[in-house]
């Protein structure tokens, strides 16, 4: 018998067959077969007792005498997803399957295959694929112009997971029998293997008609089943990942006395260090976090402060940190537990510097710089530093905002919106506890509540992909949901997030808004470019012809080093100028194609004042407050405030119909107090227009001029999941339970 080399075999040798017997004296060759069947059988060994057939197994390794499952001496790879010796087989360690859904392949059995039944293949055309589609028809006995619903279940199955068969056809009017044979892939069978290409297209293609689905063989754990049955108290390390960082601390705490003496001895150490660890993460505001969370879906500010915990823990003195924004996506409650850590940080002989917008954090630093007087080519300078008692004494800005001088003004009164609204029911996604939600229209709606109370699952998880697979065939499958009501008083969705406009060095704001596309028909039409014969595409930069091809338009040489990061040079061509000498020969009003490039939105709104299509494009990203970026300023180093209000620009510049329904995420992230000032300006106008806006945020200074707040919580994690309180600023100030509430009081005050 030949075993097949692709597979894994058990192979039981018989090494001896004895029978023991008192009257002689076996003992040396029962040892001698003992170590013989250990040494071929890997340290396992059966034996089968002669009168009941019943086999029994012995092992120098871990294992279950009545099963026989042998399990290796675990290691810390044994845990771990990302070591084969951990890894769930199945889905290799990531949890997930992408499996076909036949119903997204057939989402209308009432079709036939020629009228497009199957969706990958449309209606019928000329082409291999149909033709085999006629030959399983025949086999089988239907037509393609059969509605699917009718058609044979055989023939389903062949046609959705393919097949191989012979079958021969008698020809009625020639009396002549023709073979035929079928061997064919099936639908959902190539879908498969288009998923596992290396091409992205394809692969984006095939998942338009696949499920994303817990991995049946380790039910989402990762983890092999042999490394699932290692308990502690009970629980397998899947167990403890799911909880929460709240949870893990009540389960570590008098995990000891549940231990017997031996563990005890064994733990003590690691328990200590597991405990103090947790209590950092519960230090820094990240109660609401499993340990299983995916690293993707944390905020910058999370991922920023699971790494000031790493810090905390490592009990390193005279180290100089810096910080970029740490508060970001902080509820105000968490704040102050930042706060403490960086101060505790500082307590043990740490310098701690944090770039930071948040009122709070700047009048708890010992010594604050503040840098301006504005943004762009208007700043740059150190306008004033000290204590911020000695800072508010100053005259800038930042101190007129901290004194109360300036301030985000509350509206006189909150808008009554157009009486229509959206009514979301039975939401029950990541911690939601079947949430129903009312979103009223032509309002400004504030979503709040504790960091991981269940807001970004609401909105980006729930709602926004509701709302995009209704006006634009959005794939992302929305969380789990019971109802929606009211999407016919709007007419399309826009999700304005912190994302870069562009992620080459060749994208930049006038590219992204398309006023780069109207500025290179201008010049095209100097009557110096029409005499040379110039079309718009000379003054691209990343089409040859009017572009310097020695930095092929990107006005830099790049300069690849072996073991440390490429270099970036101005081209020693055009001197970053990004066109070639005739390109800029070409001016209108005395500037070339590279000077309008070089030139600040506020430069450019004057120069090009009596052009409307440019005019009206460039004065809306003045409007949002970017009036000191330059047109050709590449994406790549504008901040994620910066990038959201050109995409807020892109939009004001369009013709808009009074009913989209725009969703911010936490948009002042990074922004001064000026700017979120100008921020909610915009919006506001956007409002008055008839449209929505609903902003996720934690900033007071927003919050208290939404004409509307839903309040999630009460807490972060398992702990939340709940609408707490809605209605308008006022009304909410009045709820008792309302972690919002308490913060906002102060601000309406």
């Amino acid at each position: 018998m030949k075993l097949d080399r692709y597979k894994t075999h058990d192979i039981e040798i018989v090494i001896d067959r004895l029978k023991i017997d008192e009257s002689q004296d076996n003992e040396k060759r029962l040892m001698e077969s003992i170590n013989t069947a250990m040494y071929h059988g890997e340290d396992v060994l059966m034996v089968i007792d002669q009168d009941t057939n019943e086999p029994r197994y012995f092992s120098r390794n871990l294992m279950c005498p009545s099963s026989g499952i042998s399990y290796p001496n675990p290691e810390p790879n044994n845990f771990s997803f990302n070591s084969p010796k951990g890894a769930c087989p199945n889905c290799n360690g990531i949890g997930e399957l992408y499996v076909v859904n036949e119903k997204k392949i057939v989402p209308d059995d009432t079709l036939s295959i020629k009228n497009g039944a199957l969706a990958p293949h449309g209606p019928e055309k000329k082409s291999w694929i149909f033709k085999q589609f006629h030959t399983i028809a025949q086999r089988f006995d239907f037509t393609l112009s059969d509605p699917w619903k009718d058609i044979p279940e055989e023939a389903k199955q062949m046609i959705l997971h393919g097949g191989k068969d012979k079958f021969a056809v008698e020809s009625k009017l020639l009396g002549v029998t023709r073979d035929y044979n079928i061997d064919f892939e099936g639908v959902a069978n190539f879908i498969e293997n288009q998923y596992k290409s290396d091409s992205t297209s394809l692969v984006r293609w095939a998942m338009e008609y696949m499920d994303k689905v817990e991995c049946d063989v380790c039910e989402g754990s990762r983890l092999r089943k042999e490394s699932l049955y290692f308990k502690v108290d009970g629980k397998s390390i899947a167990d403890l990942v799911k909880m929460d960082v709240v949870e893990l601390a009540e389960w570590l705490e008098g995990l000891e006395n549940r231990l017997s003496e031996t563990q005890r001895k064994i733990s003590e150490e690691i328990i200590k260090e597991i405990k103090a660890r947790t209590q950092f993460l519960l230090d820094v505001g990240l109660t609401y976090l499993s340990l299983n969370r995916s690293s993707k879906s944390l905020s910058g500010g999370e991922a920023q402060r699971i790494r000031l915990a790493t810090q905390i823990g490592s009990q390193l003195v005279g180290v100089l940190y810096i910080l970029d924004e740490p508060s970001i996506g902080l509820h105000q409650r968490d704040n102050e537990k930042l706060i403490n850590s960086l101060e505790s940080l500082r307590d043990v002989g740490n310098s701690v510097i944090v770039v930071e917008h948040d009122k709070d954090m700047i009048e708890r630093a010992d010594h604050v710089i503040d840098i301006g007087p504005f943004a762009g080519k208007h700043g740059g300078e150190i306008i004033s530093e000290g204590t911020p008692k000695e800072l508010l004494s100053h005259n800038t800005l930042t101190a007129d905002y901290l004194s109360g001088k300036k301030e985000i003004e509350i509206p006189k009164e909150r808008r009554k919106g157009n009486g229509n609204k959206i009514v979301l029911k039975g939401c029950t996604g990541n911690n939601l506890k079947n949430v129903d939600v009312e979103f009223p229209l032509g309002k400004m709606i504030g979503v709040t509540g504790v960091s991981g109370s269940g807001k970004s699952t609401l909105i980006n998880e729930t709602l926004y992909p509701i709302l995009n697979a209704h006006f634009f065939n959005g794939v992302k499958k929305p969380m789990p949901y019971k109802s929606i009501k009211g999407l016919e008083y709007i007419d399309k969705v826009i999700d304005i997030n912190q994302s870069p406009i562009g992620r080459t060095p060749r994208s930049n704001p006038a590219t992204y808004t398309k006023t780069f596309d109207e500025i290179r028909k201008l010049f095209s039409q100097i009557p110096e470019a029409m005499i040379r014969g110039y079309k718009p595409g000379r003054f691209s930069f990343n089409v040859a012809g009017g572009r310097c091809e020695t930095c092929q338009g990107g006005g830099l040489r790049v300069i690849e080093m072996n073991f440390l990061p490429d270099v970036y040079v101005e081209c020693e061509t055009c001197q970053g100028k990004r066109f070639n000498r005739e390109t800029l020969e070409i001016r209108y009003k005395g500037k070339s194609i590279s000077d309008v490039l070089d030139m600040t939105i506020d430069d450019a709104v004057d120069f090009f004042e009596h052009i409307p299509k440019i005019y009206n494009k460039l004065k809306t990203i003045k409007d949002v407050g970017l009036g000191y970026i330059t047109l050709g300023q590449q994406s790549t180093t504008l901040s994620g405030g910066e990038a959201q209000r050109i995409k807020l620009a892109t939009e004001l510049s369009k013709r808009d119909t009074g009913n989209t329904f725009y969703i911010l995420d936490e948009p002042t992230t990074g922004l001064h107090f000026e700017d979120i000032r100008v921020l909610m300006k915009v919006l506001n106008k956007l409002v008055d227009k008839g449209n929505t806006v609903l902003i996720i945020e934690h900033n007071l200074d927003v919050i208290k001029t939404v004409d509307y707040i839903i309040d999630i919580g009460y807490e972060g994690g398992k702990g939340g999941g709940e609408v707490v309180a809605k209605g308008t600023p006022e009304q909410i100030v009045k709820d008792k339970k309302s972690y919002t509430a308490k913060f906002l009081k102060k601000e309406l005050k």
